[in-house]
């Protein structure tokens, strides 16, 4: 995995020095993400300048040097990422033409299926993830492109009357004379969903490229931004974007043809994601996996030791917090398979040691506090290896978050209720202190054994009163500042990108449209943000089997029965894990992957905290009204309310707002 920057500035005419200097300061922003080479390249004519740095996966040679030119130089390209069937390509590119290959990296199978087959086609056929930039100079025209799901970020904009793109979102702010604006429409969706939604970035005219898309550029038009955020697609002479590949038309198109017969059903999974998880675990670098023991991270080990004939590498982190800790069953489950596997123990105060860093770690306002454990297991696994498969996206393709199975049920035993009485139901469930209920979840039947239901609890109530029906009261789950809880002062934005997937991506099943749905948003948003930023950020590379495309499109075929059943998520996943691992080691209530920011905020973090929430500084700075701020932090610290996720979104833009440079 690699990082790398990019610029189109003609305008002000930079010589070829100036231009290397400029790129150079922004690639070095990104040299964590790439410490194993770097290089540049630029048109000065054209005033297109690119910029790399390498973490080297796949020919560790002086052949896989970046960027890289093709055979007749008409295209160059920067390109994070990997595709897993480049051989594949890379044979039928070749057939029947004069290939002389310089190494066997698939950055140079890239440019040769641009060059044999045009761009579009050539993303139609990759299967993988990245983000690359890549420069036609007889057409004048830069092209972006991002992986289907969003597994590896792109950020693009224009400032000073240029246009950038790069990695992460310090490689644009680095551009010399930098003054774009913070956005505060795109504050308040991070504030609804701890992350800024694409294709928005905190910054007017800086924006995040979708995933599945690809953008092309005139040269002339990179001194323009457009008038409002670009959602795909946008037709402009000047600017296109397009989507190569839809997730919900690849989810329709599959529906047409379902598989009915759950035994071929689970075969058919086994078949596609074992092939998944074996491209995946082609390197030229030591690799390994994250072991949680639950159903998503012991599968994709199980099928990585079945193809093995050595033990594989696992790693988990566990902590001193009872309910925050998954160490144990994680070491069951590599004891059963046999794996290699590290465990090392962190303590609460080795986790609160990170906080300061989270700033420059993520360069963008984000508040999922799993950053903190993801970050700290990613720098256990890098002490031994280079690359490291995950299990994300399970639970998004194949229905494993628990509010798939209560919400609807809540939801149909309150919907007869007037709002009034709804509102009182609300105030009820919140007066009962959280350990009151976590208590009672702990005696509770099987299916009720929710992990913190104290927290979940309270969530749920302050969100009943809010809803319609039953999407709008998805939707609140989904979100953690609402909406219509005014909190950012002179807002101005239009529909956020979950409505408008709400409003353009129906299905007749309401699980299936939430699956959807979290696919398209909270999963590039949030969960792959993070994991790309916490791994990267100590140069480990992540991969994702769940996300191969044949994966997700297979898994769009199964009837809901076959991803939910008897109040649980990802019954296909784990009738397969069962053919490897007993049930009695992965059967649990789900956990996630937390840490303890509520006990934190009225502990040690009491003081940092406010600090950030001070009445007055919130006043001077501008971006928020104090008030209802300060009335959750004062109910949070009294005990009377959780609002850790609400309080914590605030005080990340707070921390990260202070790191900017002014």
């Amino acid at each position: 995995m690699c990082g790398f920057a990019g610029l189109v500035d003609w305008s002000e005419r930079k010589t070829r020095e100036e231009l290397c200097a400029v790129i150079n300061t922004l690639a070095d922003t990104v040299c964590h993400r790439g410490p194993d080479d770097a290089g540049e390249w630029v048109d000065e004519r054209a005033g297109v300048a690119l910029g790399f740095r390498r973490l080297a996966i796949l020919d560790l040679s002086a052949s896989g040097h970046q960027p890289m030119l093709s055979r007749d130089g008409r295209f160059a390209l920067v390109f994070n990422g990997e595709i897993y069937n480049h051989l594949e390509m890379r044979a039928e590119v070749a057939s029947g033409r004069d290939t002389a290959w310089r190494g066997h990296s698939d950055t140079e199978t890239l440019l040769a299926c641009f060059d044999a087959w045009g761009v579009r086609k050539t993303l139609e056929r990759a299967a993988g993830m990245f983000a690359l930039m890549l420069w036609d100079r007889r057409d004048r025209r830069v092209y972006l492109a991002r992986d289907r799901f969003g597994e590896k970020p792109l950020y693009y904009g224009w400032t000073r009357q240029a246009f950038v793109a790069g990695s992460e979102l310090k490689t644009l702010t680095t551009y010399p004379g930098f003054d774009n604006e913070i956005d505060r429409g795109a504050l308040a969706l991070y504030l609804q969903y701890s992350s800024v939604p694409a294709p928005y970035s905190i910054y007017k005219n800086i924006y995040k490229l979708e995933p599945g898309c690809l953008l092309s550029l005139s040269a002339e038009a990179a001194t323009t931004p457009p008038e409002s955020a670009p959602f795909a697609p946008v037709n402009d002479p000047g600017l296109t974007i397009d989507r190569y590949w839809s997730l919900a038309d690849a989810a329709r198109e599959a529906q047409a043809y379902p598989i009915d017969d759950e035994r071929a059903a689970v075969d058919d999974l086994h078949s596609v994601l074992a092939d998944a998880v074996r491209l995946q675990s082609i390197a030229d670098v030591p690799l390994g996996a994250f072991l949680s023991g639950g159903i998503d991270s012991s599968l994709i080990v199980a099928l990585m030791q079945a193809q093995s004939n050595r033990r594989v590498s696992t790693f988990t982190i566990g902590f001193e917090e009872r309910g925050f800790n998954e160490a144990d069953y994680a070491r069951a489950v590599a004891r059963h398979l046999g794996t290699d596997h590290t465990e090392q123990y962190v303590s609460a105060a080795e986790a609160r040691e990170l906080i300061p860093t989270l700033p420059d770690l993520y360069s963008e306002p984000f508040a999922d506090s799993s950053q903190i454990p993801t970050h700290l297991v990613s720098k256990v696994a890098r002490r031994h290896v280079t690359v490291a498969l995950s299990g994300d996206g399970g639970d998004e393709i194949f229905g494993g978050y628990n509010r798939y199975t209560w919400a609807p049920r809540v939801w149909n035993r309150v919907r007869w209720l007037p709002r009034p009485l709804r509102a009182g139901l609300s105030d009820g469930i919140q007066r009962l202190p959280s350990r009151w209920w976590d208590a009672a979840a702990r005696v509770a039947p099987r299916p009720l054994k929710v992990a913190r239901l104290g927290e979940k609890m309270y969530k749920l109530a302050y969100r009943l009163r809010r809803a319609g029906n039953v999407d709008q009261f998805y939707k609140t789950l989904a979100t953690i500042w609402p909406s219509d809880d005014p909190v950012v002062r002179g807002v101005a934005h239009g529909p956020a990108p979950l409505d408008r997937i709400m409003a353009a991506h129906r299905m007749e099943r309401a699980v299936e449209r939430w699956m959807l749905w979290d696919t398209l948003t909270y999963l590039p948003d949030d969960i792959l943000h993070k994991v790309d930023r916490a791994s990267m950020g100590v140069g480990l590379e992540t991969r994702a089997p769940f996300l191969d495309h044949r994966v997700a499109e297979l898994a769009w075929r199964l009837p809901p029965r076959m991803k939910i059943r008897d109040g649980k998520g990802k019954w296909i996943l784990r009738e397969l894990l069962y053919r490897y691992v007993p049930p009695s080691l992965v059967e649990r209530p789900k956990m996630g992957f937390a840490v303890p920011i509520d006990t934190w905020l009225r502990g040690p973090l009491r003081e940092w905290a406010e600090d950030l929430l001070n009445e007055s500084r919130l006043n001077e700075e501008g971006y928020f009204d104090p008030l209802p701020i300060r009335r959750k932090w004062t109910e949070h610290l009294s005990g009377t309310r959780d609002w850790q996720h609400e309080l914590w979104a605030v005080l990340m833009f707070q921390a990260w707002h202070d790191a900017q440079p002014r």
